[in-house]
């Protein structure tokens, strides 16, 4: 006991050492975190882009687009509220981008519309009292168009507003996008519970991947925004209300920035708000997001799919941003082979979502996620304030999605690292942690720090990791259960646990697993064995019964 306890302490202060140099300085910290109307798109934005300070990686400095002073409006060119507007849009998009440039107005008023195609050098100016509508007849999505669908190429609707190798475009305006009616064509033909990986073989030519709903083959429906193989993308301002699906999801693109949108998808299945897929450089402020699926959401490709094209999303900064409703408010994965890394978030709240932080990673997936920082954020009234969940279902895995028996690492074995969480208030949760992670690989390098908690369950299953410190939290539990599972260099340094009974109800298991220290702020340290004959004295447990 006395060779695995020295071991484990020198980790740990190995971690702490590595993770955070300005210990000093933090404790001098003072939090100063947003609450819901600090944030989101109600706020008033500054007209300039803000500087990103503070990014433990390089950042660019964004600044806003510019485009020549030419302005056509489509109501200009023959536009009526009574036929679609398609052609004509599309017909102004093509003549601005060859003329160098210039914007396209929707004006205020309802029209109908299919998919968009937006061009180089082109700002889609959608105006305040606008609504533009788009179809739910799967043939108006005709031709179809190159797309990635859940993290695997193919040729299908595309989305509303589409580009594929422009350069310097934009969405704008206070204008709002609705998708197709909730009885349309589009919405029947969708199967949003099929498995394209399945219909989708490693080796099959592109042209061949064809899920464009004619001739008896499967449809995939359009996103709202969906740019791919684009540079320097701009949208702000609008808002998307009734998608097919997925929102804003710009793909192998870089510089992009979005800022001040609102999307409502509550009940639409996979009603994502914005996905950001092998991506570089992205800025996403100021935004709301009611969601029928995931809120922030992280991916790069899928599985073998993934792995070959191998384009991370890296280099993406979430700020004063609002997570309204929602499965996840930020989620990293699960498509994630070509790996997610350099994330920063901060200033945020998140309201009513199911989980706030939240990682998924799954056997077959690959790649993973490193190097996140999350700071300054409250979460209230979520189900799992951090989630990791690694091990899926086995409606979509099959045997993979069982714990046991360990499986060989290879190259689709996703590993998720040097994770950073500080000054956070969870104000209401049901549960601190839950996190089902891969035993042959475990979850490594996690800091949590600087943070009040209060939730029902402390912390129902810690399985799987590898490297989890807690530091200055303050934990207000109605439960006092600490469940530990194969869990390796686990450490409560200064925190105060406020639970029933006065005690922790500390369970450790498997035959991986070392002892876990808690040490309090004057230095003395106690292991798992003694902390609950210890924590009255020493002050780690209070609460009355």
């Amino acid at each position: 006991m006395g060779i695995s306890f020295k071991k484990t302490i020198a980790i740990f202060g190995s971690l702490i050492a590595v993770l955070c140099a300005c210990q000093e300085q933090e404790k001098k910290l003072e939090l100063n975190i947003p609450t819901v109307s600090q944030v989101g798109a109600i706020i008033e934005m500054p007209f300039d882009i803000e500087p990103i300070v503070g990014a433990p990686f390089s950042m660019p400095e964004f600044t806003r687009p510019s485009f020549p002073d030419v302005s056509v409006n489509i109501a200009d060119k023959g536009a009526t509220e009574s036929i679609a507007i398609t052609d004509i849009v599309n017909r102004a998009i093509d003549e601005v981008s060859e003329k160098g440039g210039g914007t396209v107005v929707i004006p205020q008023g309802k029209w109908k519309s299919a998919r968009i195609q937006l061009k180089s050098d082109v700002n889609l100016h959608i105006s305040e009292g606008a609504i533009v509508e788009f179809s739910g007849v799967v043939s108006d999505w005709l031709p179809a168009v190159f797309t990635r669908h859940e993290g695997i190429e193919l040729l299908g609707a595309g989305a509303f507003i589409y580009a594929n190798g422009q350069d310097n475009i934009a969405v704008t305006g206070k204008g709002t996008i609705l998708g197709p009616e909730l009885d349309s064509e589009v919405r029947k033909r969708t199967n949003t519970s099929a498995d394209v990986e399945k219909d989708v073989p490693i080796d099959m030519p592109i042209e061949e991947r064809l899920f464009d709903g004619m001739e008896g083959r499967e449809f995939q429906p359009p996103r709202t925004i969906a740019p791919i193989n684009c540079t320097n993308v701009f949208i702000e301002g609008v808002t998307m209300t009734r998608s097919a699906i997925w929102n804003v999801v710009p793909t192998y693109c870089e510089n992009v920035i979005i800022r001040g949108i609102t999307v409502n998808s509550l009940g639409i299945p996979r009603g994502d708000g914005i996905d950001v897929e092998s991506s570089k450089n992205v800025l996403i402020e100021y935004c709301t997001l009611n969601c029928g699926d995931d809120c922030f959401t992280l991916k790069s490709g899928r599985g073998k799919h993934g792995e070959r094209i191998g384009k991370p999303t890296e280099n993406v900064v979430i700020r004063y941003s609002l997570a309204q409703q929602g499965h996840g408010a930020i989620t990293c994965g699960s498509e994630t082979a070509g790996n997610i890394k350099n994330i920063y978030a901060y200033d945020c709240v998140f309201n009513g979502t199911y989980t706030g932080f939240r990682f998924k990673a799954f056997r077959p997936r690959g790649g993973g996620t490193e190097n996140v920082l999350y700071e300054r954020i409250r979460m209230i009234d979520v189900n799992d304030a951090f989630v990791w969940d690694m091990l899926g279902s086995r409606r979509w895995i099959g045997e993979l999605a069982d714990r046991l028996p360990q499986r060989k690492v290879n190259e689709l074995t996703p590993i998720i690292r040097n994770l950073h969480f500080k000054d956070f208030i969870v104000e209401s949760s049901n549960k601190f942690i839950n996190a089902n992670c891969i035993p042959e690989l475990p979850v490594k390098n996690v800091l949590i720090e600087n943070g009040e908690v209060h939730c029902n369950e402390l912390i129902p299953k810690l399985n799987d990791v590898d490297g989890f410190l807690f530091r200055n939290l303050s934990i207000y539990s109605k439960d006092n259960s600490i469940n530990i599972l194969d869990g390796k260099n686990i450490g409560f340094t200064n925190v105060q646990f406020n639970v029933p009974y006065k005690k922790l109800a500390l369970n450790l298991q498997g035959q991986n697993s070392s002892p876990i220290s808690f040490q309090s702020e004057s230095g003395q340290v106690y292991v798992n064995d003694n902390i609950n004959d210890l924590a009255l004295k020493n002050g780690f447990v209070t609460n009355e019964e």
